[in-house]
């Protein structure tokens, strides 16, 4: 072993060859890195540090989204920098004393998460600064109690973005800016072309929409349309009604893009509903190529009840060169209504359907004869499809998405006809009735698959991980969800790490099965020596894990799971010590009241610790108070040399 004046020497020596290159040639190559990777890098010698800090003047784009930086951090990754135009950030642990240090006049593009410690201050400082701005997104303003968001404050936001073409606004919109929601966007930016609000009344968007007469006018003043330019519309109403549909289809004469999601808490009436008469006035100026419509069961189980079959027929009369169609919650329309629309629509790429409680095999009986050539598909909760549907639809062979979650009678057939699809990227099997063998049929697309889900399907053993992967080379899959199979062992999982998949994310929820040896597999995990060394998990998720005990801590601290930023643990673990493991890992989100992990989630942040780094590594002070032995210790480090 090389002694500390040694190493100290061969530093300096690598120091003196970098130095030799040209610092033009470091910074072109280091800049081609995101920010993370050129703090990594940053880390390693005086040269790079240099270089790197050099580099944060003047690249483009600063992107952080996997660590939530406090202030203290942020202040030195961003520097001066008027070449700046595009800072995406995960604003978790900052408040309004960090705007000033984020927010420049050069941005084109604003895209900030998680940002409940902010208050409207954020809206107004954003609008006095960013003239030039392009693209915003603010998620999560002021969720914190005491952080009010005033009417004045999107008001400044509107004024001042004057060359704003998107803007999105994930967060409660009526809580705060109810007064003079309407007037106020008559100073939105004439360039705006897509807006999407999470949270907005019917009845606020169609005030919004609705011309009237303008203030201190004469009553022949009519006022000038609201968003002129719009093409994309995204919103998340309380109601989807008949009102707001038609003054949105009327108004919006641009509109190319169209998607509503409602969640009801009660049953609407008749009034406050969608219905046929709704359906008619969708897209008439024509332009329309998405639409999505959907219901949600978050709140309560209900459905589109006044919608059948007659709604679909006036709707398709006017949606013949629909692209995109996402239909959820409408039970009363059956084969005949979803026919329509497919036989209707030639240039259809893109079919989402959930709820369809009536929808049948017979749909994609004749599909074939169709010119459609569709390459994202989701039948979420279509109880009544068999294999037979999905051997028909296969008859699509550019499939590259295919979403059969909650579809319960699907089994090993369609597995078989799922496996001709040479291109397909997706595949979502939750809850289907498929077995170990039928597994085996998808050996023929495992290479080309990027993500697979079989959450829920209980006939599965440790045996379907053999039957995927053993053997295959060249993996691209990222994401792997296991969870909810009640047979998958730490045998299965000791599998997946000899076949080296080069997952991201893994989730293997609510598997009584996994224990501590399938922490102890995937953190010793090889997966591919010439490109990366080690464990590639971004995302683990292990929430009530039968097995996972104190044990599996002493694997998911440092330097074990090197890139791993999510991690989902079981409730019945010590607060203690999942406190502890956030301390010894300051940006790793840990999660343990069953909230589902993922880049989806930013704005769902209930029950995740992120704590400031602390000196004393707590998490291993908890596990050495417990009650294993020294031997045990050894036996644990013995068996993570063998895998």
């Amino acid at each position: 072993m090389a002694s500390p004046e040694e190493e100290e020497e061969e530093q300096e020596e690598e120091e003196e060859s970098l130095d030799q290159l040209p610092g033009t040639v470091l910074a072109t190559i280091i800049s081609k890195l995101d920010v993370a990777s050129i703090c990594s890098v940053a880390s390693t010698c005086k040269t790079f540090n240099a270089c790197a800090s050099h580099i944060l003047t003047f690249i483009p784009s600063f992107h952080l989204l996997d660590i939530a930086p406090s202030i203290d951090l942020l202040k030195p990754l961003m520097p001066p920098n008027p070449y700046l135009k595009s800072l995406k950030l995960d604003c978790a642990r900052l408040d309004d004393s960090a705007i000033n240090v984020f927010v420049r006049d050069s941005f084109h593009e604003l895209y900030l998460h998680n940002c409940a410690n902010f208050s409207g201050k954020l809206l107004s400082e954003i609008g006095g600064k960013c003239a030039d701005l392009r693209y915003l997104y603010l998620g999560s303003v002021a969720e914190k109690r005491g952080r009010p968001i005033h009417i004045s404050d999107l008001e400044e936001l509107l004024r001042g973005c004057t060359q704003l073409e998107v803007l999105i606004l994930m967060f409660d919109v009526p809580l705060f800016l109810r007064h003079k929601f309407a007037q106020v966007w008559a100073l939105a930016s004439e360039k705006l072309t897509s807006l999407e609000i999470a949270c907005v009344s019917s009845v606020m968007v169609t005030e919004l929409l609705s011309p009237s007469l303008g203030h201190h006018r004469s009553p022949n003043h009519v006022r000038p349309p609201i968003l002129p330019g719009i093409q994309k519309l995204c919103l998340s109403v309380d109601y989807i009604t008949d009102t707001m549909v038609s003054t949105i289809s009327n108004v919006l004469m641009s509109l190319t893009h169209l998607d509503l999601r409602d969640a009801p808490l009660i049953e609407p009436t008749s009034a406050y509903d969608l219905t046929n008469s709704g359906l008619q006035q969708i897209n008439q100026h024509g332009k329309l190529k998405h639409l999505s419509l959907v219901r949600s069961q978050e709140f309560l189980i209900t459905y589109f009840r006044r919608v059948n079959d007659l709604g679909m027929l006036l709707m398709a009369d006017k949606c013949a060169n629909m692209e995109s169609i996402c239909l959820g919650g409408f039970c009363r329309v059956t084969d005949t209504g979803f026919k329509t629309i497919l036989h209707s629509c030639s240039s259809l790429y893109k079919l989402r359907v959930s709820y369809g409680t009536h929808l049948t095999d017979l749909v994609f009986h004749d599909i074939s004869a169709t010119a459609l050539s569709l390459t994202h598909v989701s039948l979420r909760w279509c109880n009544l499809l068999t294999n037979h549907a999905i051997k028909n639809l296969v008859s699509n062979t550019r499939l590259k998405i295919l979403d059969l979650r909650d579809c319960k009678h699907l089994g090993d057939g369609a597995l078989r006809s799922i496996s001709t699809l040479p291109e397909l990227k997706i595949l979502l099997l939750d809850g289907s009735d498929i077995s170990d063998f039928g597994l085996s049929y998808l050996r023929g697309v495992i290479n080309s698959l990027v993500s697979l889900s079989v959450r829920g399907c209980k006939r599965l053993t440790d045996k379907c991980i053999s039957a995927l992967f053993e053997g295959s080379s060249k993996l691209e899959l990222q994401q792997l969800d296991l969870s909810n199979l009640p047979n998958l062992s730490d045998n299965g999982v000791l599998t997946l790490a000899k076949c080296r998949v080069p997952i991201s994310e893994l989730r293997m929820r609510q598997c009584p099965l996994i224990g501590d040896a399938s922490v102890m597999a995937l953190a010793s995990m090889q997966v591919d020596e010439d490109r990366w060394h080690g464990c590639r998990l971004r995302l683990l998720d292990l929430y009530n894990c039968g097995g996972i005990t104190q044990l599996s801590f002493w694997w998911l601290k440092k330097p074990y799971f090197p890139r791993l930023r999510w991690l989902g643990v079981t409730g019945s673990v010590s607060r203690d010590t999942v406190d502890a493991l956030a301390r010894n890992r300051p940006f790793l989100h840990v999660a343990w009241h069953a909230e589902e992990l993922g880049s989806n989630q930013w704005d769902n942040s209930h029950g995740l610790y992120m704590h400031d780094y602390d000196e004393v590594d707590e998490l291993e002070q908890l596990l050495e108070e417990g009650d294993y032995m020294d031997e045990e210790m050894m036996d644990v480090d013995n068996d993570a040399e063998l895998l």
